[in-house]
């Protein structure tokens, strides 16, 4: 059985920033879930917005749909990896979680 947030298929990380640039930034939320894996002091630096600002300004280096229909999105942030995964909704983008991975757990697509 395949695990549901393995990456099925790759996305052109360009077309993915210009869908993301077609939600207006307050139709894009975080989730009870966003910050779980954060102790307090990180929670202060890695807010809500700021997380908006990385998903829409940032990059990605790698965009790919899970088998769950959640997208992966891969990009540096301050000489780290970050992967945030997120939902899509025909009214609301939902940063579901993220966290730093380090090199070798870039999945090769």
């Amino acid at each position: 059985m395949l695990s549901k947030t393995k990456i099925k298929k790759k996305v052109d990380a360009e077309e993915f920033l210009d869908f993301v640039k077609e939600y207006k930034i307050e139709n894009i939320e975080c989730t009870s879930h966003t910050f779980f894996r954060l102790s307090e002091k990180q929670r202060k630096i890695y807010t809500c917005n700021e997380l908006k600002k990385i998903l829409t300004q940032e990059k990605p280096f790698l965009v790919g749909v899970q088998y769950n229909e959640n997208y992966a999105v891969f990009c540096k942030y301050n000489n780290k990896n970050l992967k945030m995964i997120i939902s899509l909704g025909s009214r609301k983008i939902k940063i579901v979680t993220f966290y730093f991975i380090e090199e070798w757990q870039i999945p090769k697509i």
